[in-house]
Parts: C-alpha cells; structure tokens; sequence
C-alpha cells in the first residue's frame, strides 16, 4: 500500500522524468542523456535508508531493483551496472541503477559530478522509457500517456 503522504523530493522531481509506479517504487529516468541512469524511490513517507523499510518492503524493493536491473542489462547490454543508494544531497531513499560503458562520458569515475547533464528532448525520453517497458517483467503503471514509437513510414 503506498503511504498516504509520500511525495517525491523536490530535487528529484526537478531532475528526473516519471516513468511510473510499482507496487512500492516509483521508477524515474534521469534527465541526463550520457548515460542510461534510472532510479527506483519506494512510495513510502519518511524512509531514509533500506533498513527503515519493513521486511516485506525490503523484499519488494529488492525484486524491483532486480527486475529493473535484468531489464536494462538486455536493453542496453552495458559494460557495467552500477547500483546505488547513497543519499547524501537526497536523503528520501532512492536507489540509482546507472548502465555503464567503458566509452561513456565519465567512465571509469562515478557519474556524479562529473559533467554537466545533457538532459533529454521529450521524445528522446519517451523513446529511453520505451525501450525499457517490454523488458520489465512487472507491469509498470504509467503516471502520464508514453506515445507509442513511430515506425518509419514503409516505401510505397
């Protein structure tokens, strides 16, 4: 059950794009184009760290992050996954899955900091979200309409 006063952090909320809900994480993308970067933020009131959760929670969030994780290796096939929780400029518990490339940007340093973000024209984002939906094995509930892909129109 989501917590009746979750609301997503201001910064978060400034620097990310809904993609939608699970039944405890909220699943953000990044607005920053270099990498494909998503994060889960379970939509629960008050949680600092993982440990705050209860154990179901724990569970739930766990299967998540695995399912997101599966999900963007066959969608991006990256060199490396990185999994995170570190809270330090964010402290609502949110937990970043950021696909790594030996080629990207900031490779081998953490994203963090590094550059500036590149973020995304609305259909570049749409297309990122797209891309990872039919490899989630859990029904993600959209919290605004993602337009379908267009195919190339064929020759006539």
């Amino acid at each position: 059950m989501t917590s009746v006063s979750f609301a997503l952090h201001p910064r978060l909320n400034a620097d990310c794009i809904v993609a939608g809900d699970w039944p405890l994480s909220r699943l953000l993308l990044m607005n920053d184009s270099q990498y494909p970067w998503y994060i889960l933020v379970p939509r629960r009131a008050d949680i600092r760290e993982i440990h705050e959760l209860d154990a179901a929670d724990q569970t739930q969030l766990f299967r998540e992050s695995m399912i997101l994780s599966r999900a963007l290796a066959q969608a991006y096939k990256g060199d490396k996954l990185n999994i995170a929780a570190l809270g330090n400029m964010v402290s609502q518990l949110h937990l970043h899955h950021i696909v790594r490339f030996t080629s990207d940007a900031a490779w081998p340093s953490p994203v963090w900091g590094k550059h500036p973000a590149v973020p995304y024209s609305e259909g570049e984002a749409l297309a990122q979200i797209e891309r990872l939906l039919p490899r989630l094995e859990l029904p993600l509930m959209p919290l605004r309409t993602i337009s379908p892909s267009v195919a190339p129109p064929t020759d006539q």
